[in-house]
């Protein structure tokens, strides 16, 4: 045992070298914000390539220290008399009294949901943490959820708010706090499971999609673990997790090998305790933020950096982020933006604000990543798939809309069409909304809209913190030299032309 702890010591110290100092530049700290957060002006890139390597990576690991005063949504609590309430009606109430009240409640959960996105969007654009929310999203993304099962934007904010706090904590108490979420319990049908009749939804993907893969357990392993879960319950009108000793299986299980007597917390210690678990994490987190597959020398590394460290993930995520292997060239700018980096890093980047949250629900769902909807419990694909010729023209169609403050062309299903019951009204509301742009002030100083040459390179910079290819500078400079002076309208074509690139799709 000794020997094999040396031995994962070495291999972490040969495979993790940090960083050397004198690459560490704005470039750098740049591709720094851009992946472990959604990026951000020049001046916030500048700030934090003056604080060192070190420096930066702990201001953003260690953001506990930094205040965030953002409030929680009025409604994000439970509501036991309206539960309770729900429960009389259904249990005694006429039909006619019953599905009024089904469309009251359904009305009141479209916009609750529709609130919550525009709710978390905005503290992605706006918030002071950012590498919190972006675990958050990855956590969302891992642990894919849907509203459109749930029906419950409280669950959904729950559930959200557990991706939060625990962001960048310890793996099995995560684990366990998300599969006790009533969000999940609805989500895998945990809720209804029985010990006469053990539901394995939950069991199966825990170790399928969340922490082993396929290959690393048995259709048996599925089978006892379920029994093991039994017990873990919903109660509806706090709507909360409780255990049911009544529901839950006593009896002696086997899964991975051992026996014993176990409950739900035993099998998610069992869980992380096999070698392919620290191994999977590591490697869907890697690349998650890198962009790329890993080794397998540098998936063994960060295993064995995630185990020594107790199977928390700050550290791990501080050695990610001053490591080598992630300033690599293979690396930098080469991870195609999801739709909601797209949307937030350009409103960080062009310091304007976001659309108005039925703009932004559709642009990002009409680009492929709905949130709070993902489209299966193995959440979005990501990478490449992100783009496809729609897609491609979709996002250079709303770079104008964003850069000129103008609505998009979004159509009701957009918003979810007829059927969803609300695509027709999002449509009618949408028509009376009007987003704000870009304020050509914020962005460029009146020295620099002297000279064309250096709005271009103001706006590379700021666009993609490098240059563009020289035929793609030499038209860009064409198209500012045949203006006599840069109107404020020209230079927001000359963003939404730089938008509209290959390269702005990557980051």
């Amino acid at each position: 045992m000794i020997e094999t702890l040396r031995a994962s010591r070495r291999l972490v110290n040969s495979m993790l070298q940090e960083l050397s100092s004198d690459r560490w530049n704005q470039a750098t700290a740049a591709h720094l914000l851009n992946r472990a957060g959604f990026g951000g002006p020049p001046a916030a890139v500048k700030q934090l390539a003056g604080l060192g390597l070190a420096g930066a990576v702990d201001f953003l690991v260690d953001y506990e220290k930094i205040p965030d005063p953002t409030p929680n949504p009025d409604w994000a609590k439970p509501e036991p008399e309206r539960m309770l309430h729900l429960q009389a009606v259904n249990r005694t109430g006429t039909p006619e009294e019953k599905r009024k009240l089904q469309q009251e409640t359904q009305q009141l959960q479209r916009q609750r949901i529709l609130e919550l996105r525009g709710w978390w969007l905005a503290r992605m654009a706006r918030g002071p943490r950012p590498l919190q929310e972006k675990m958050a999203l990855f956590w969302h993304g891992h642990f894919a959820t849907s509203f459109e099962k749930v029906r419950d934007a409280y669950f959904m904010w729950r559930q959200n708010d557990i991706f939060r706090r625990l962001a960048t904590g310890n793996w099995p108490l995560l684990l366990l706090e998300v599969g006790k979420d009533p969000a999940m319990l609805v989500w895998l049908d945990q809720a209804q499971s029985r010990r006469e009749h053990p539901n394995e939804n939950f069991a199966r993907e825990v170790m399928e999609l969340f922490t082993l893969g396929e290959g690393h357990y048995t259709e048996h392993d599925i089978t006892e673990a379920a029994r093991a879960l039994t017990g873990w319950s919903l109660e509806r009108q706090q709507q909360r997790y409780v255990y049911r000793p009544l529901l839950h299986d006593g009896g002696e299980k086997t899964i991975f090998g051992h026996s014993g007597h176990f409950d739900g917390d035993a099998f998610i210690e069992l869980i992380v305790a096999q070698p392919p678990a620290a191994k999977f994490i590591t490697a869907k987190i890697w690349n998650y933020f890198a962009g790329d597959m890993l080794a397998p020398e540098l998936n063994e590394a960060l295993a064995a950096h995630f185990r020594t460290n107790g199977n928390h993930f700050k550290p791990f995520l501080r050695a990610l982020f001053r490591s080598e292997e992630f300033y690599s060239p293979e690396i930098v700018r080469n991870q195609v933006k999801s739709p909601v980096q797209w949307l937030v890093g350009t409103a960080r980047m062009l310091e304007c604000d976001l659309p108005p949250t039925l703009v932004s629900w559709g642009l990002t769902r009409q680009l492929g990543q709905d949130l709070f909807a993902p489209p299966n419990v193995k959440g979005w694909d990501g990478g490449v798939t992100w783009i496809t010729t729609n897609t491609l023209l979709t996002r250079y169609n709303d770079a104008q809309s964003l850069v000129d403050g103008t609505v998009p062309p979004l159509t009701a299903n957009d918003f979810g069409g007829k059927g969803a019951g609300n695509g027709q009204k999002a449509m009618k509301a949408l028509q009376r909304l009007r987003i704000g742009g870009v304020s050509v002030e914020k962005i460029l100083t009146p020295e620099e809209r002297e000279h064309n040459p250096a709005i271009l390179a103001s706006l590379q910079n700021r666009l993609f913190q490098t240059d563009l290819k020289k035929n793609q500078q030499e038209t860009m400079q064409a198209f500012l030299d045949a203006k006599t002076k840069m109107s404020d309208a020209d230079i927001r074509t000359a963003i939404r032309l730089m938008m509209s690139t290959p390269e702005y799709q990557v980051t």
